[in-house]
């Protein structure tokens, strides 16, 4: 007889996920707030930047402690939430960091942290460099979500041995994540587009921390021993790399209307993707110098759409396309010999398309 697949209610467990932030932010906001209106625009900075999003590194938390054990009391299940929350707290402090590495205008059709506190300096007319002074913000409120990241975990209910555990594979994610993004920043200095090299960035910048190391904190929450936590991981790297190959093809290709960003944003930060470097690689020599020049410089509606033509024709896009497609069949193929829970095992599959057939 056939077992019915797991259902999930993954808009409640986003929604879970939001209370969790907004409860852990409101007890951040009351001990902040003997310092006055400075620190309330810190926090309320703060909150926009957890706000919204996909919740997948949160989900693939969650969902690494189920696979290690299908069931959990309602406590215990609330601090898992707040744990995978954590996880959340981590990307918001990585986002507005990189937003302001990238001159990004704008995060989730939102004015980006450093944006909005150089409009607010313009406003009040202080004196100063407004763009110095958003830059300051956007520094000190990405280190500021760092920080409580930590905490949020530390602090999330579960036995003090068990978040230990979970702990270190966390420390080991900034770690990765913060390194990633400065070989991402020389890669761009140095104006290289080698394939092997923008995919290492893509690994530690972004894949590892979205699927893989979310999964290592969630199995080691619940327990998991070395063996079930390597096979989460033969499953959660290769499927982070497909995100990551999918989240760039979105920032050359993308609806703005659904991801928030300018139509080829990435084009006109100068990102130096795998998507980009295998055009370099596949394009005519003139085709291919008109994209290595336009790289990092404004763009307007019709050259974006030349540049994505350049990318077509050298046979880039179409090489993602089946790049990703094969990570995640080899994703899935280690998913299916894990030893984990059933019901964890259908719901992996369900964030695996979720995941990496996204349009924004």
């Amino acid at each position: 007889m056939t077992r019915p697949p797991t259902t999930w209610d993954a808009d409640g467990f986003r929604a879970a996920v939001q209370s969790a932030l907004d409860s852990f932010l409101a007890e951040q906001a009351e001990r902040l707030a003997p310092l006055g209106a400075d620190a309330e625009r810190l926090v309320a900075a703060a909150h926009q930047a957890v706000s919204g999003g996909k919740r997948f590194r949160a989900a693939f938390c969650a969902w690494g402690f189920r696979a290690v054990r299908a069931e959990a009391g309602p406590a215990e299940s609330e601090a898992v939430v707040r744990a995978a929350a954590s996880l959340e707290v981590l990307h918001a402090s990585a986002l507005v960091h990189d937003d302001y590495m990238d001159a990004s205008d704008t995060r989730r059709g939102r004015p980006s942290t450093h944006r909005a506190f150089e409009r607010l300096h313009r406003e009040q007319g202080w004196s100063g460099d407004p763009l110095q002074y958003g830059a300051a913000a956007a520094v000190l409120l990405g280190d500021l979500l760092l920080s409580w990241a930590d905490e949020l975990l530390r602090r999330c209910g579960l036995e003090h041995d068990v978040v230990g555990d979970a702990l270190g594979y966390f420390d080991t994610t900034r770690s990765e994540v913060i390194t990633g993004q400065f070989l991402d920043v020389s890669l761009q200095a140095r104006g290289e587009s080698d394939v092997d090299q923008a995919m290492r960035v893509l690994r530690y910048k972004s894949a590892k921390y979205s699927i893989e190391r979310p999964m290592h904190v969630g199995g080691a929450l619940a327990g998991g021993d070395a063996h079930v936590l390597a096979c989460l991981g033969d499953f959660g790297l290769p499927l982070g790399e497909a995100f990551q190959l999918r989240d760039d093809l979105l920032g050359v290709y993308g609806d703005p209307e659904v991801t928030g960003k300018p139509a080829g944003d990435d084009l006109t930060e100068g990102k130096r993707t795998v998507l980009v470097a295998l055009a370099l690689q596949g394009a005519a020599p003139a085709d291919a110098r008109r994209l290595d020049e336009a790289l990092g410089t404004p763009l307007g509606t019709e050259e974006v759409a030349d540049l994505r033509r350049i990318i077509d024709a050298s046979g880039a896009h179409a090489d993602v396309e089946r790049r990703i497609e094969a990570l995640t069949g080899r994703a899935l193929a280690a998913l299916d010999r894990a030893p984990v829970t059933e019901p964890a095992r259908d719901v992996l599959r369900e964030l695996a398309a979720a995941a990496t057939q996204r349009a924004g």
